[in-house]
């Protein structure tokens, strides 16, 4: 018998797609902030938008690169690829100054950026 036989291929494929279907939604891009908690729920979202985050230390990220202050507007310039239409999401760690966050986020409005959002966490339901 000269016949190949797939049953075990197909099966490690099967595998292998389950395995990369469950991991996939894991590897979110950002850095690890505590983020606020709030009960609205998530939006919907078509595509993958840009993350400026301002880590507890007042660093500010984008993306998983620090970016000197100065520098966020022309690199987000730079890299938005549907002009100043691209989302971008604002993350801050609950213990950074509300001025920072609020000074980031003047400078994306000024640079043009109208697609601008604050990233929270989804608040736990009080245990009654």
């Amino acid at each position: 018998m000269a016949e190949i036989n797939v049953t075990p291929f197909v099966d490690v494929m099967l595998v292998l797609l389950i395995v990369f279907m469950v991991t996939a939604p894991l590897l979110t891009v950002g850095v690890p902030v505590d983020l606020p908690k709030t009960r609205a729920p998530a939006l919907g979202q078509d595509r993958e938008p840009l993350s400026v985050t301002i880590a507890r230390d007042g660093k500010i990220y984008l993306q998983k690169q620090v970016v000197p202050e100065d520098e966020l507007v022309p690199k987000l310039t730079a890299i938005s690829n549907n002009g100043y239409d691209q989302r971008i999401f604002v993350r801050g760690d609950t213990s950074v100054n509300y001025g920072k966050v609020m000074i980031v986020m003047g400078m994306l409005s000024a640079a043009g950026f109208t697609h601008i959002g604050l990233v929270t966490d989804v608040q736990k339901p009080n245990a009654r």
